[in-house]
């Protein structure tokens, strides 16, 4: 069991346990009261947790069947009613949806064929070879689900090259700033900030 500000979360096997880019994520949150938010990767929800303290509603999904299930659990653990939790991929159970703000804690580890295991702890942070598998992904389908002055927030190490996601996002039409950063061992951890 982990007590992050008053929240109690507790971890599930097969699922990312909240380690400093959790931390770091949900200490530098942008939440507004009248926030319609989504989290994609919910994990152990505590992201979700944390931005429904303000938001109006919360939405949070994962790929990740325990994750769904160790989600729900904190939910429930902490009594929280403005939070809905879905299982799919990135926005595929949210089609037709739009938000005000979209959070995402990304896979972003550079992983070759040898580091790759199928299995479904994996998937909360292998990137691909060059740590950006999942992030493009996210990248392209980001803009169709956020409102008019609709901002994003979204986690990822200096080893996925956060200049190209500055990039990618400035292309779209973000303003976008570097919000936090942690320097983690061999690597910097950020969170990258856009606004529409």
């Amino acid at each position: 069991m982990i007590e992050y500000e008053g929240l109690k979360i507790e971890t599930c096997n097969d699922v990312y346990i909240p380690s400093e880019d959790s931390f770091l994520f949900a200490d530098n949150l942008n939440v507004n009261p009248e926030d319609d938010v989504l989290e994609i990767g919910s994990g152990t929800g505590i992201i979700s947790l944390t931005a429904s303290k303000t938001a109006k509603n919360v939405t949070c999904v994962d790929i990740n069947p325990k994750a769904v299930n160790c989600t729900k659990r904190n939910v429930k653990l902490n009594n929280i009613q403005n939070i809905t939790v879905l299982e799919g991929d990135l926005f595929e159970p949210v089609k037709d949806k739009k938000f005000d703000l979209i959070l995402f804690n990304t896979p972003y580890v550079p992983t070759d064929e040898l580091d790759m295991a199928d299995d479904l702890l994996t998937k909360a942070w292998d990137g691909g070879e060059d740590g950006r598998d999942t992030i493009d992904r996210f990248l392209n389908e980001l803009k169709k689900h956020l409102n008019k002055c609709g901002r994003v927030q979204l986690v990822q190490s200096s080893l996925s090259d956060n200049k190209k996601t500055c990039r990618k996002l400035k292309k779209l039409g973000f303003s976008v700033e570097i919000t936090a950063n942690e320097h983690i061992f061999f690597e910097d951890i950020t969170v990258i900030s856009g606004r529409l």
